[in-house]
């Protein structure tokens, strides 16, 4: 019992509304929401009206289906009126099933919402995306999680469709009421947290905002702040996976606004009775970070009456030894309005709010009532004791299990004191208070103890003992009537940089884009070919075109391999010059080669994991082979399809006479060939460990308990001796002017000793499809590594390469956790390199990643110079790195 009060009361305490537990069904199955609050824009016929549109029910004909054909460009709509303001947090949809007689479903559907009926908002994911998947069958339902959730009492759901089609829709919604009755608030926009000029480190902008953005004003609208996400001690560390540091919070700086104070207005669906507001707010004073030092709250009754002239105020104390966060409770009198405006005061340099929220009460008429026990929602009141009036009686709230009140007699002549009859009761909540504090205060030091013997322990620990919410991309399929699941991960990544262009879209329309680059650009005769040590090169600063920049497009098709890689592209080479006297390895026998899986597949030609018998005394002694006592070995095999074009042909033959001439220690190796008969195929080494990005992502940094649990590990000293291993292998393959053009942890294989082999299986691999960008149906490009020169003028030289070394060198330092550039779209990050061409500081940069140190990422910035000859070259990087590792 006693830890179920310590749930309610820190439920209460935390938030009004926590999402993860806000997740009930709002009555469309059960009829609670009745058939005159369900509308629609048409229906087909009667039976198939909107009010059948009910979760797993078949009524009617089964469903509500819209009229005719649905067609890509319709809006068609079902609309549920919940009543009441309501946190809606889950969405379930079904087809037309009709005791299976029916096949009609939607594939897809948006979602606006209303908190009037008459302004309405879509709704969209964290990524920026309108559309949900729904049904691909008539009878299963399909629970979809809203990321972020939605505050709003009138729902319409608009099926999508990419082809002309019947679609019908049954759907159940799922959430909890919205007491709080705040339906917009009005702030300034959320800033950025520098470490340096030009490098945001920190972005605590309200990215859910629904609301007006404008003249960095943010007005009418709900986001982060009313979310149910309360931000963590550090402002750095969210609860959400893949999201930039800082983003549970809002936060401004002191004098970035003209004043010394934060101005917040904040309006209700109707007037109330305010008792307190709570703040959730940072204190990390160490990083310049405190809770307001005071704030005044000005009321208005009427949202076109004046301001009242009597604001509250309320002076915080400060604490400057304890940094964590917390929530300050403003006590703001019972007095009553409609709007309230609110000026929070700098402490310090910083300011920031995770999450807001009101006690309040419906203003009534002043009634005589008898002593009475009643039952409220828990998070309908403040959660500790209030003493409140009702009439000529006051109610003590005390934190008894569901939120119990105590309405205590009075003797109308002594008003506010408690008659002898109530006493022993009222003492008695007050000792179970001051006990429920004291363990509180206790399980509060306890925490705070672990949490900071947790802070060494392994990423996915602590995910395991924070607070969870929901995740938006989940979607479960249920064959019974659906109970809103329970989603242990997190959102993905969004937010708003800047909108893409066009003509972005349009590699021949960047010149209308980015006028500078034809007139900056340099004339050069070296083309977009990249030179044999024999051919001289051009330099990185002659490399561009003095013609519209392009995307390469002609080079990379025809370069990028039989298997969609693009190992060490050498347009220099002629096809005339290409003969099997050119390649400089042995045939081996076909029929020695055993296939045992497919690593994967291109265009032209696919890779298979083979067993090559007799391969060791084929190749005889110093060939790069585990000792395996004369049994056959694996090797991967790389293959071209029967169907390949001539030029695909060429192009493979091309590519075997490359890597027949490299041999290094940290370069994947050519064994053999065989191509006396069709199919045509390379033997090269086959990697035990796999690829780099695979190997760290199932991995945690060594600490204790990864050695106490036996969870997979490696140290900061594994990692830079990863680095310089890279390095050196692109040191060997710079000194032969050989570009890579797709340096990336998936390119980067591991034996089983550890040594690092860099190869060019990574684009093969429909595992890292999402970390390649097809432009226009032909190229794919991996433009999160590539250097601004290689999106938009096409140019692929060493220089570029150091680039994608730093982007490499940044995946490893975050364990591969997440993808580079996580926040951006694909068409973001080509847009972003427009900003790294004009260098007006607008450029985004990569966070430095928590376990690097601080020198290693300002070697990683030196590799993203926008000035080609500033950047270090890979002889300077591997003499910078082996220093810090004992090779």
């Amino acid at each position: 019992m006693l830890f179920v009060l310590l749930l309610v009361f820190q439920l209460e305490t935390n938030a009004q509304i926590d999402p993860a537990h806000c997740r009930y069904p709002l009555g469309m199955e059960d009829g609670r929401i009745k058939d005159h609050d369900i509308t629609a824009s048409s229906q087909w016929y009667e039976t198939t009206g909107p009010q059948y549109a009910r979760l797993n029910r078949e009524e009617g004909d089964g469903a509500w289906c819209p009229a005719g054909l649905l067609q890509p460009s319709d809006t068609q709509y079902l609309q549920v009126d919940l009543g009441q303001l309501t946190f809606l947090t889950v969405v379930g949809t079904q087809g037309r099933y009709a005791r299976n007689s029916g096949n009609e479903f939607a594939r897809m559907y948006r979602l606006n919402y209303s908190r009037d009926g008459l302004l309405w908002k879509s709704w969209k994911n964290r990524l920026g995306d309108k559309i949900m998947k729904a049904n691909d069958n008539s009878y299963a339902s399909v629970i979809k999680d809203l990321h972020p959730p939605v505050i709003s009492r009138f729902i319409r759901l608009i099926p999508v469709t990419q082809v002309p089609n019947t679609v019908c829709m049954r759907v159940e919604l799922y959430g909890c009421p919205w007491h709080d009755g705040l339906i917009s608030y009005s702030s300034p926009e959320g800033q950025q947290m520098y470490s340096s000029p030009g490098y945001p480190i920190v972005s605590l902008n309200d990215s859910t905002y629904d609301g007006v953005h404008e003249r960095r004003k943010l007005s009418g609208g709900l986001g982060q702040l009313t979310d149910g996400v309360i931000g963590q001690d550090d402002f750095l560390v969210t609860r959400q996976y893949h999201v930039w540091q800082g983003y549970d919070y809002v936060g401004w700086k002191n004098g970035s606004l003209g004043s010394g104070h934060v101005e917040m207005e904040f309006v209700f669906d109707k007037q109330r009775n305010f008792t307190s507001m709570k703040v959730h707010c940072n204190n990390m004073f160490q990083s310049g970070v405190k809770i307001f030092s005071s704030v005044s709250c000005s009321f208005k009754p009427r949202l076109l009456a004046n301001w009242e002239a009597e604001p509250a105020e309320f002076h915080t104390v400060l604490d400057d030894r304890n940094p964590s966060a917390r929530y300050v409770t403003v006590p703001l009198g019972r007095r009553t309005a409609k709007a309230l405006r609110c000026r929070f005061t700098f402490a310090d340099m910083w300011m920031m709010f995770s999450e807001i929220s009101f006690q309040s009460v419906n203003t009534v008429i002043p009634t005589q009532m008898t002593p009475v026990v009643t039952s409220a929602w828990p998070n309908e009141e403040s959660s500790m004791p209030t003493t409140q009036k009702t009439g000529n009686l006051p109610s003590l709230s005390c934190p008894f299990f569901s939120g119990t009140k105590i309405l205590l007699a009075t003797n109308p002549s002594v008003e506010g004191q408690p008659d002898n009859g109530n006493t022993p009761v009222l003492i008695g909540c007050l000792v179970t208070i001051i006990l429920l504090l004291v363990v509180i205060i206790f399980l509060i030091l306890r925490c705070q103890y672990v949490c900071k013997v947790l802070e060494k322990a392994p990423r996915r620990i602590l995910e395991e003992v924070t607070v969870r919410l929901s995740s938006s991309s989940d979607t479960v399929i249920l064959q019974t009537p659906p109970v809103p699941p329970r989603v242990s991960q997190m959102d993905p990544p969004y937010e708003r940089i800047f909108l893409l262009d066009p003509q972005y879209q349009d590699p021949a329309a960047l010149r209308n884009k980015l006028p500078e680059l034809s007139q900056s650009a340099e004339a050069s005769a070296c083309g977009g070919g990249y030179a044999e040590p024999d051919v001289t090169q051009c330099t990185p600063h002659q490399c561009f075109h003095n013609s519209v920049p392009h995307y390469a497009e002609t080079d990379i098709v025809s370069l990028q391999g039989v298997t969609g890689s693009n190992m060490y592209a050498v347009p220099a080479l002629t096809v005339d010059s290409l003969t099997r006297k050119d390649i400089s390895v042995a045939e081996f026998p076909r029929h020695r080669l055993f296939f045992r899986e497919k690593l994967g597949e291109g265009q032209f030609g696919e890779v298979h994991l083979c067993e090559a018998e007799g391969l060791p005394e084929f190749l005889g002694e110093g060939a790069p082979l585990p000792d395996r006592d004369g049994r056959s070995v694996l090797v991967a095999v790389k293959q071209l399809r029967a169907d390949a074009t001539n030029n695909a042909r060429n192009d493979f033959l091309k590519e075997i006479k490359i890597m027949s001439r490299l041999n290094d220690p940290n370069i994947i190796q050519l064994l053999c060939v065989c191509v006396s008969s069709d199919p045509l195929c390379m033997v090269t080494e086959y990697m035990e460990n796999g690829d780099l990005n695979m190997f760290l992502s199932q991995r945690e940094m060594e600490s204790t308990l990864t050695h106490a649990n036996n969870i997979p590990s490696v140290s900061l000293s594994d990692l830079l001796h990863m680095s310089v291993q890279i390095s050196s292998g692109m040191r060997y393959l710079a000194s032969l002017n050989f570009v890579h053009r797709d340096l990336a942890t998936r390119n980067c294989l591991l034996d089983r000793r550890l040594t690092i082999k860099i190869a060019d299986f990574g684009m093969s691999r429909n595992l890292y499809s999402s970390d390649y960008y097809r432009i226009q149906g032909r190229a794919v490009l991996p433009i999160r590594w590539m250097a601004w020169e290689s999106i938009l003028l096409g140019k692929f030289t060493t220089a570029s390469d150091v680039w994608a070394f730093g982007v490499t060198l940044w995946e490893i330092f975050t364990l591969c956790k997440e993808q580079p550039y996580s926040l951006l779209s694909d068409e973001q990050v080509i847009e972003n390199t427009g900003e790294f061409f004009r260098n007006q500081g607008r450029q985004i940069f990569l966070f430095p990643p928590p376990l690097c140190p601080s020198s290693l990422f300002e070697l990683m910035m030196r590799c993203w110079d926008r000035d080609i000859a500033d950047r270090p070259t890979f002889e300077g990087l591997y003499q910078a790195l082996r220093p810090h590792v004992a090779l």
